[in-house]
């Protein structure tokens, strides 16, 4: 009987220590590209090169995708679905002078949705652009709660590899 007591304050406290992690999650990372702005979100805008930058879509090469709609017109979609991937999209949601804005929303392994936002500045003499990438979303209590330290990590070594990805297939 003490044995299930235990295991009852575990889980109690596991479930309270959940309660008390951040309720979303907000990353973002920055690069400078030696190409105009225009140029550089032409590219990020046009999912049909998504996967060649993306370090999430290069994790699962097998993965199948399809993308759909006008490159750079809302709702241009990129959606996968893929072993190590799960099933997802990302669709443009808007996009001005600056700014571009995507819906992303994970369907498995769980449900998550997100938004991903870019942000184009010219830099220096207007050659170069710096780049910001942005993602935040929700997480869920109380397992994407507790594992919000972990995809911390992650996505800020993806956003990462994903910018320097980009920085290469632009920059030729």
């Amino acid at each position: 009987m003490i044995v299930v007591y235990i295991l009852l304050g575990i889980i109690i406290l596991i479930l309270l220590g959940a309660a008390m992690m951040p309720k979303s999650y907000n990353v973002e990372k920055t690069i400078i590209i030696l190409k105009p702005a225009t140029e550089v979100m032409q590219k990020v805008a046009d999912l049909n090169y998504y996967s060649q930058w993306n370090p999430w879509q290069q994790s699962d090469p097998t993965a199948q995708h399809t993308i759909t709609g006008t490159p750079g017109s809302q709702g241009h979609k990129y959606a996968w679905q893929g072993k190590k991937v799960g099933m997802g999209s990302l669709t443009l949601k808007s996009m001005h002078n600056r700014h571009i804005h995507f819906d992303l929303e994970f369907l498995k392994p769980w449900k998550a949705k997100a938004n991903d936002n870019w942000l184009f500045e010219s830099w220096g003499d207007g050659s170069e652009t710096k780049v910001t990438w942005q993602n935040n979303g929700g997480l869920s209590w109380p397992i994407a709660r507790l594992m919000g330290p972990m995809l911390n990590r992650s996505l800020n070594q993806q956003f990462e590899q994903g910018l320097n990805n980009l920085k290469k297939m632009v920059e030729g």
